[in-house]
């Protein structure tokens, strides 16, 4: 208990301004679930996860007193979709590690099809839409310019997506987080998430290597497992 005290009321002051350790130990889970995704990592799903719970009760803002007195609510929820499409991922991985065959990897990296990413264009277009709607409909709960909105729903829906192409084993989810960090980064440092911020803008330089590490995985790789029948990809 002294410990879950510790995590929740703990802080550091960084340049004179309070930062809670649960948003620094948070974001540090999700670069090493980043790290463990590029190394097609069964386990990079539970940590994944850890952080994610750890990131919800940070920008749920006041819920949870954080210092900035500010709620995110498109940052918050996507948290919990992010747990939901990390069970999914994490099971998918699994089973391809089970398979039987030994040394089988947990994905074959690939392209996504041209319909597969007609489909999920159209699907993230109409969801933006949607969010920012409902996201205006439920209003932030302090004064937000117009954009705010739009942005939390490209995050929201973006994160979503890149997150579950991740666990598809496509190599289009890189992009889809390279197009999310250009969005978040600015966003965290405008309400004052600095850790988050800094820690979002070092992971787009990791998704940036994350990109080219898959791509050629998806060259040199894709070819030889799919060829053994034996060998189940989580592409498929």
């Amino acid at each position: 208990m002294d410990a879950l005290h510790w995590l929740f009321e703990s802080d550091v002051s960084i340049a004179g301004k309070p930062i809670l350790w649960r948003e620094i130990i948070g974001n540090a889970f999700g670069l090493a679930s980043a790290v463990g995704g590029m190394r097609r990592r069964v386990w990079a799903w539970p940590v994944g996860i850890v952080g994610n719970l750890m990131l919800f009760t940070v920008f749920l803002g006041v819920a949870f007193d954080n210092p900035q007195g500010t709620t995110l609510y498109g940052q918050a929820a996507r948290q919990v979709f992010f747990i939901a499409v990390s069970i999914y991922g994490w099971r998918r991985w699994q089973q391809t590690r089970r398979s039987g065959v030994p040394g089988a990897v947990a994905v074959v990296p690939r392209w996504a099809t041209g319909a597969e990413r007609l489909a999920y264009l159209a699907v993230a277009l109409v969801a933006v839409a949607g969010c920012f709607v409902v996201f205006r409909g439920i209003g932030a709960g302090f004064p937000v310019p117009w954009w705010y909105y739009l942005a939390d729903a490209w995050i929201f829906v973006g994160s979503v997506l890149a997150t579950f192409a991740m666990a598809r084993g496509w190599v289009d989810f890189w992009l889809a987080w390279i197009a999310v960090d250009l969005v978040g980064v600015p966003e965290l440092l405008h309400f004052g998430f600095y850790p988050s911020a800094v820690l979002y803008g070092v992971y787009a330089l990791f998704v940036i290597w994350g990109f080219f590490v898959w791509r050629r995985l998806a060259r040199d790789e894709q070819v030889s497992d799919l060829a053994d029948p034996r060998i189940e990809t989580v592409g498929a």
